[in-house]
């Protein structure tokens, strides 16, 4: 998926607005979400695992770019530390949405 308008549910540094600034240079806007089924932790970066009957709370950002992602895949460090997968997650309103997600390699296992 190389085309523009791209949405990504961030659960950890990507959360603030601040970090996306510096790292996309321009302002990205955020909505609440939840990513049902997968618990977050935090080693030396957060990660989320999956595990039923749990939930994360993270936002989705919206109208991502191609440039953008590949940013965002380097400041993870994918494919070393994260992959870039597609998830569905929750808005606030309870829709059911699609969209990337980073999840852990296997630094983050037990």
């Amino acid at each position: 998926m190389d085309n523009d308008n791209q949405m990504l549910f961030v659960y950890g540094s990507l959360m603030n607005p601040a970090e996306r600034l510096r790292l996309l240079g321009r302002p990205i806007d955020a909505s609440p979400a939840r990513l049902p089924n997968y618990a977050r932790g935090k080693k030396r970066y957060y990660f989320v695992a999956r595990q039923s009957d749990t939930v994360t709370h993270g936002a989705i950002l919206e109208g991502l770019s191609a440039r953008d992602l590949a940013l965002l895949d380097k400041y993870e460090e994918v494919p070393a530390l994260y992959t870039r997968e597609r998830v569905e997650v929750l808005t606030a309103d309870n829709r059911k949405i699609e969209c990337w997600t980073y999840l852990p390699t296997d630094w983050a296992k037990d």
